[in-house]
């Protein structure tokens, strides 16, 4: 939008400006929401030692990079930080992301309001795929403490396998988005029964799995950011970084695929590769989340719809918005869960779900009085 002699209108200047702004505000919640997520807990630490604790122990590190053979002294509330607090909050904050910024492309990429990698089935065909790892393959295994309940002895081949089925369920959203009149409640509707389907395929595993396999299913299917180590915080970040690198990148795509399949190609759009991809993409960031930490529902979904209230439906803002939203809405989940019920623990998911539920039910009634 130019003026004749090429100058930006103001107006749409302050338009843009204002929403980086929400995206920057959120950027700066989330920061806190973190220091403050790492202070509480069955030991509480001051916000201000947390950020002392933080910059001392990435300090300690490039010295460590120097000089490898240098010793040194963490105090018991640097152990606390960095070996237990941090790698959960930003597990949090990294699987918050990866599940937004897949639910708000595939949103785009279907057009339809209620895509979410658990509402079309993808999360619970992860979830199937790693429980036949654990239980076929015998990559789970139970511990005889409760910190350590339940270890996956090869959770790439678990992430393989929980990346297969997503596959699976992809290709068979992306069959049914192609019939002629599928409807999104048409799509939402085989979602559900793709999710009917794998639940079933994991209970008749369980039905023949041994106690131990059995526990390990279980506690591993409820989604737990705590269990996630430097190491697949690592490979989590990776992914959801590149993904959320590769949406951002096909931002104007999306937002012509919005105004409809023919305007888009007719803007020179290749629709059907644009959505092939970006399902897969979307259902590798699912899978590698779900492998590592358990289903965790709704995130995906009502995070971009949170986004869209507050800053449009423009993809340029609304994908990292998403992202943002994402992470902050995971993280305060998780960290609620730990206060809530203290000295227990609650799994991250239950809060998601109590939370998510009713706003699927509003958003399916809202698309039913259109």
């Amino acid at each position: 939008m130019h003026f004749a002699d090429g100058a930006i209108p103001a107006d749409y200047m302050g338009y843009v400006r204002r929403k980086h702004l929400w995206i920057l505000g959120g950027v700066v919640v989330l920061f806190l929401l973190l220091i403050v997520s790492i202070s509480v807990g069955a030991v509480s630490i001051p916000p201000y030692e947390v950020f002392l604790s933080i910059v001392n122990g990435i300090v300690d590190r490039v010295i460590l990079l120097l000089n490898p053979g240098t010793v040194l002294n963490p105090s018991s509330t640097d152990r606390i930080v960095w070996n237990i607090r941090l790698p959960q909050a930003l597990a949090a904050i990294v699987a918050g992301i990866g599940l937004s910024v897949a639910g708000v492309a595939m949103q785009s990429i279907l057009r339809n309001p209620l895509g979410s990698p658990f509402t079309l089935g993808i999360s619970n065909a992860g979830a199937f795929g790693a429980a036949v790892s654990v239980i076929v393959l015998g990559t789970g295994q139970m511990q005889s403490t409760v910190a350590d309940a339940v270890v996956l002895n090869n959770p790439y081949v678990t992430t393989l396998m929980a990346f297969i089925f997503c596959l699976l369920a992809t290709a068979v959203i992306l069959l049914i988005s192609r019939l002629r009149g599928a409807s999104p409640e048409v799509m939402v509707l085989a979602g559900v029964a793709l999710s009917s389907l794998f639940t079933a395929g994991t209970m008749f595993l369980q039905y023949f799995a041994d106690d131990t396999q059995l526990a390990a299913v279980v506690f591993w299917t409820f989604g737990d950011v705590g269990r996630a180590s430097w190491q697949e915080l690592g490979i989590m970040a990776f992914v959801t970084a590149a993904a959320s690198l590769y949406f951002i990148a096909n931002r104007w795509n999306y937002n012509a695929i919005d105004a409809g399949d023919e305007t888009a190609k007719g803007l020179g759009v290749s629709v059907e590769a644009i959505r092939d991809i970006g399902m897969v993409v979307a259902a590798l960031v699912s899978a590698v989340i779900v492998s590592f930490l358990g289903v965790i529902g709704f995130v995906g979904l009502v995070c971009p719809h949170m986004v869209r209230r507050l800053i449009g439906d423009d993809q340029r803002f609304l994908i990292p918005g998403s992202c943002v939203m994402g992470g902050i809405l995971l993280l305060a989940s998780d960290t609620v869960a730990r206060v809530i019920v203290a000295p227990y623990i609650l799994p991250v998911a239950v809060l998601t779900a109590f939370l998510g539920a009713p706003v699927f039910i509003y958003l399916l009634l809202r698309g039913y009085r259109r």
